[in-house]
């Protein structure tokens, strides 16, 4: 479904993206592990239409995305997720799901109800907070908000940055459930996390990535301990550190 190649990104001086290269296949959970610094945020940006690429392609539907804008980007159906929630605390909890159908308001504005329907199925604890500001919330609800306008753009491709970062592991649990569930309807998912094992309990193939380029790939099935292992903290010849 989308299929990225030899994808070179810089942000300001700094070369991020070094030629990455990936497949995202449709209906899966693809999950991208890496340490700090390895440029996954940045290659869901480029995705998003957030930073332009200086070289190399980007094919979603037959449709180059290389350096298309962002808005036409989520037109297209893939929406991004983003690291550390980015919600508008001061605007209610209805007011920011709302504003993630913005660019459907006079294409299918008759869905919206239903769609917002749907999106608190998924997170029931949202419904009794609709009227809430947003920033009232406590992390995890934040974070299940975050999902939930992303989820009203109605993607087919959805970028996840790091959601369960600074979660309690009982509300991890819960999003990686949703996160199952959205795959069953259909959803395409790229998801980045450092949360490895609670990522590799609901993923389809796993790509390792490190200092711009993906270096390894693992479907249905753990990575190999060494390869993740190497991927996070190196090669240490005397074993990990201490």
């Amino acid at each position: 479904m989308l299929s990225v190649r030899e994808l070179h990104v810089w942000r300001g001086p700094v070369h991020v993206l070094q030629g990455l290269s990936l497949d995202l296949p449709a209906g899966e959970i693809t999950v991208l592990l890496g340490p700090n610094g390895a440029g996954k945020s940045t290659l869901l940006g480029a995705l998003a239409g957030l930073y332009r690429p200086r070289a190399g392609s980007i094919l979603y539907g037959g449709r180059e995305l290389a350096g298309r804008p962002a808005a036409e980007i989520v037109r297209l159906g893939i929406t991004l997720v983003p690291e550390g929630r980015q919600i508008f605390p001061v605007l209610s909890v209805y007011d920011n799901l709302v504003l993630g159908a913005y660019h459907r308001l006079r294409r299918d504005g008759w869905r919206l109800r239903q769609d917002l329907e749907q999106v608190l199925e998924l997170f029931p604890a949202l419904a009794g907070r609709l009227r809430d500001p947003a920033g009232s919330l406590s992390g995890g609800l934040q974070q299940m908000l975050a999902i939930g306008r992303g989820l009203m753009a109605d993607p087919r491709v959805l970028l996840l940055d790091e959601p369960s970062v600074g979660l309690a592991p009982l509300v991890v649990r819960e999003i990686m459930t949703v996160i199952a569930r959205l795959k069953t309807e259909g959803r395409t998912i790229l998801l980045v996390e450092q949360n490895a094992r609670a990522a590799m309990a609901v993923a389809d193939r796993v790509w390792l990535m490190q200092r711009g380029r993906v270096i390894g790939a693992h479907g249905e099935g753990e990575p190999e301990e060494e390869s993740l292992r190497q991927a996070y903290l190196g090669h240490h010849p005397a074993g990990l550190p201490s």
